[in-house]
């Protein structure tokens, strides 16, 4: 089986189709409290993004942390991460950008955080993928991989409205479990596996769906979001997303 779920002109017609991402990235942006732990107790200096073009958590980890910042995607368009530089008042040297295939990429430096955010998803082996993650990581750094969870709601959603979309992610994957198992089998040290928020809803191109999926989409995530306000807790049924921390030894 071919292990990609996506091509590159997958890539290029998704972003292309996107508006407005050029944003100016908050400080409590999604995962900051993870990041800024990791990055205060294990004095972390360098780090990559992989995976993450525009590069807003590239973006975040310069702007906030002022760290040592790599974006590594096979898909880049230039200006649209320098007007993202620019949003958040960041120069284009602020970032090292390689644009390259992971799979092809020989020439690796090793950094003290390597992260990926909505990544992994988008490969059948799951072991593979996150081995290559781990080609990146120096001795004693940190692995963060998030990924949304489609076993939740939201997936349900996915899969009735957008079927398109949900067939280009990789379900099986979408299990603490399973990533912790990966993780630990090659060596690293889980510090955290779970899923991870209380609740959201999202539909890719949402602005284009019928009135009455984007109606019924806004009726949801408001019952959703009022039930767990009274309710906090992270679960498979509702968490929006996956949270993997692990660690390299020394």
């Amino acid at each position: 089986m071919d292990n990609l779920l996506t091509d590159r002109q997958f890539w290029v017609n998704y972003w292309e189709s996107k508006t407005g991402l050029s944003v100016n990235i908050p400080a409590n942006y999604l995962f900051h409290k993870e990041l800024g732990s990791i990055i205060q107790t294990r004095q972390v200096k360098t780090a990559i993004e992989l995976g993450g073009f525009p590069g807003y958590y590239a973006v975040f980890l310069k702007k906030y942390f002022k760290l040592d910042v790599t974006l590594l995607d096979y898909f880049v368009h230039q200006p649209v991460t320098n007007a993202l530089l620019e949003a958040n008042e960041l120069k284009e040297s602020d970032i090292h950008i390689i644009e390259t295939d992971l799979f092809n990429h020989k020439e690796v430096q090793r950094y003290d955080l390597v992260l990926s955010c909505g990544l992994i998803e988008h490969f059948n082996d799951t072991d593979d993928i996150i081995q290559r993650h781990i080609h990146f990581l120096k001795p004693g750094g940190t692995l963060l991989i998030t990924l949304p969870n489609f076993k939740a709601l939201n997936g349900w959603f996915q899969k009735v409205f957008d079927k398109a979309n949900y067939d280009k992610h990789n379900i099986h994957c979408m299990d603490p479990e399973l990533l912790a198992s990966i993780s630990r089998k090659a060596g690293l040290e889980v510090v955290q596996s779970k899923y991870f928020g209380h609740f959201s809803l999202w539909l890719e191109d949402e602005k284009n769906k019928p009135a009455g999926v984007r109606l019924f989409k806004k009726s949801v995530w408001l019952l959703g979001k009022v039930f767990t306000k009274v309710f906090p807790f992270n679960s498979r049924q509702l968490s929006p997303y996956i949270i993997l921390e692990a660690r390299k030894a020394q």
